[in-house]
């Protein structure tokens, strides 16, 4: 089953209609507003994702997104296992916004599609690359068991150094914070994505 090339009715993909939807320019209050233009300003360009329901508090969004922009953009990983470990949180929480997004982006990294398919079913992926299995390793085990062995840090070290683990981490805890954020607010994947939403999990 592909998970990237279905149309999709992004209104379909949340268990109730969204909460928290976009807010109007002029009904912002003045730090909503300035939260607003300083994403504008900034690499991302726009208001959108988790920082619509995350507009409602302007200071948390503001130091959030400061967060956000390393993570995305400056981060010790290259782009495909950044790509990587967001699917792989966007998949413990059924996140559908990320997990649209990132999709694409994570295939254009040059992530495998049928990696990236099985773990939209719940499923451990065959044919990972080295250094995709040793993330998948340290996400997973930090989910499940809320801490990592130290095997599993062992490798995590030798192959992306201790800034790469760390930024893994925060890379994780950062996607889990939007994540729950979206997933309280139902915000909706993009109108124009392509991308087949994921089914509930576990399941």
């Amino acid at each position: 089953m592909s998970h990237g090339v279905t149309k999709l009715d992004p209104t379909n993909c949340m268990p109730g209609p969204e909460r928290m939807p976009p807010l109007a320019m002029d009904a912002m209050d003045d730090a909503q507003k300035a939260a607003a233009q300083e994403l504008i300003n900034g690499p991302r360009g726009a208001v959108f994702g988790p920082f619509i329901p995350l507009m409602r508090s302007p200071e948390l969004m503001n130091r959030l997104q400061k967060v956000g922009e390393y993570i995305r953009f400056h981060s010790a990983l290259e782009t495909r296992i950044n790509e990587w470990v967001m699917l792989i949180v966007s998949r413990q929480w059924t996140q559908q916004f990320e997990w649209c997004m990132h999709y694409p982006l994570a295939l254009k990294a040059g992530m495998k599609q049928d990696v990236l398919d099985a773990l939209a079913e719940g499923r451990r992926p065959k044919g990972m690359a080295d250094d995709e299995e040793i993330a998948y390793d340290l996400c997973d085990e930090l989910a499940r068991t809320h801490g990592v062995s130290d095997e599993t840090y062992r490798r995590a070290v030798e192959k992306f150094g201790e800034r790469g683990v760390i930024d893994m981490v925060g890379l994780a805890g950062y996607f889990t914070t939007v994540s729950m954020v979206m997933n309280v607010a139902r915000t909706p994947p993009q109108k124009e994505t392509t991308v087949t939403p994921l089914s509930p999990f576990p399941r």
